[in-house]
């Protein structure tokens, strides 16, 4: 008798459902406390606190339906054999418009095709919810609903033109690959990543916003002569105007070797009126840079990517794999599908792993931007962004534990006052 795949993955799926509900119930229930936590008190205002709390619970509440629809909808779509029945009805379609049914490449096109249609219709009604009525009933959510349709055909257009080549370049690896397919797929996805990361921020990125280069200024002078004592090859400094979107405020950093740029949301300008304050978040992502983080990071993705891929290759002729999920051909994107499927449970606890490194880092590039001098500053800017951006105040240790990259606000602090009085203490 075949193993029962299919319902091993529902079944897996209902229980990590059911593992990450009994996480959002603990949340929620810290999200209910009707005070800050004892370290916060006096630090943050308590209309901030009340307006993060209502903004948390709603943000929760939404959540819980998301993810039950979610989970039902992808349960009934293995469940009732729709997965194959869709992908016969995408060769039909081939048929039908004059195409060549027998062609993998073209009746993977037209099944991807199918499933974005299905996406964007059944995401779409939660989406707005979120973005029109949950962001904008607390005061983040900036953009018109014209706006929000112009983005979304951007992406469906961008999905047209980029998608195909590369499912096209996929499916003729792992058709002639033979036994080295894990290695010329990984070194295929290797490129396609460099390549991305390199002109996604040149050419993707400027068509949704707007970048400007920092106006000269004390601003510009402090981030520029910081970068210049840490040897940060700083080429570009950045203002992009997120608030046309959301008043949720960020700053990053991308490049490769000589070529690095910096780039500042417009909100954190405007919530940050001290100068200081934003210099210590980027003394804090220049921590990242100089301790290796990211390096650190895309090696692991490279590392745990070939080794997905090793095991794809070993399983992609299982025939009773493919029968347990309806199909009785092997098409290669069907099996990447199923094999995405069938290494969930191994994919939660990576995740969980990487989780658990991030936060480290935080803690370490932190600690960096104090040793830079900026340990004031960089408290009173967590606690700004914190207030600005409405985050939990209050979280339940097993939900961040579990899902937060970054610590939460209270842990951070008292981070940096630590080791403040250790260094206190050592003189």
């Amino acid at each position: 008798m075949a193993f029962p795949y299919m319902e091993t993955v529902v079944g897996f799926m209902i229980f990590m459902y059911l593992f990450h509900t009994y996480l959002d119930i603990r949340q929620y229930a810290v999200l209910k406390l009707p005070s800050l936590p004892k370290t916060l008190e006096g630090v943050i205002s308590q209309e901030k606190f009340e307006k993060s709390r209502a903004y948390s619970l709603d943000r929760s509440r939404f959540r819980f339906v998301h993810k039950f629809v979610t989970i039902v909808l992808h349960s009934a779509i293995l469940l009732s054999r729709l997965f194959p029945w869709f992908w016969k009805r995408s060769g039909d379609f081939l048929v039908f418009i004059g195409l060549d049914a027998e062609n993998e490449i073209l009746q993977s096109l037209a099944f991807l095709a199918g499933a974005m249609i299905w996406s964007q219709i059944t995401y779409l009604p939660f989406s707005l919810y979120s973005t029109f009525v949950i962001e904008a009933h607390h005061g983040f959510n900036k953009q018109t609903i014209w706006l929000f349709i112009r983005d979304m055909i951007k992406e469906i257009v961008l999905s047209i033109i980029i998608g195909p080549p590369i499912v096209a370049a996929v499916i003729v690896i792992v058709q002639n690959g033979g036994p080295y397919i894990a290695i010329y797929l990984w070194a295929f996805l290797l490129v396609l990543s460099l390549m991305m990361m390199t002109l996604y921020p040149i050419l993707i990125a400027p068509l949704f916003n707007k970048f400007t280069p920092l106006p000269d200024g004390e601003l510009r002078v402090k981030i520029e002569n910081l970068a210049s004592s840490l040897k940060f090859p700083l080429k570009k400094l950045f203002v992009v105007d997120g608030s046309k979107r959301s008043s949720h405020s960020n700053a990053y950093m991308y490049g490769f070797f000589k070529n690095k740029r910096i780039v500042l949301y417009d909100t954190l300008i405007q919530q940050c009126k001290n100068e200081e304050e934003i210099v210590a978040v980027i003394a804090h992502e220049l921590g990242h840079w100089k301790l290796n983080h990211t390096i650190y990071f895309f090696i692991a993705f490279q590392v745990l990517t070939f080794l997905k891929l090793g095991g794809y290759s070993l399983v992609r002729h299982s025939k009773d794999l493919f029968r347990s999920f309806g199909f009785h051909t092997q098409p290669v994107l069907i099996g990447l599908i199923i094999f995405e499927l069938i290494v969930l449970p191994l994919q939660n606890l990576v995740s969980f792993g990487m989780n658990l490194v991030s936060r480290s880092f935080e803690f370490q590039a932190d600690a960096f931007a104090k040793k830079l001098g900026y340990a004031a500053a960089l408290r009173a800017s967590l606690v700004k962004l914190q207030e600005e951006n409405l985050s939990a105040m209050n979280t339940d240790p097993w939900y961040s534990a579990y899902h937060y990259s970054h610590p939460p606000l209270v842990e951070r602090l008292a981070a940096i006052d630590e080791q403040q009085k250790r260094e206190t203490e050592g003189r």
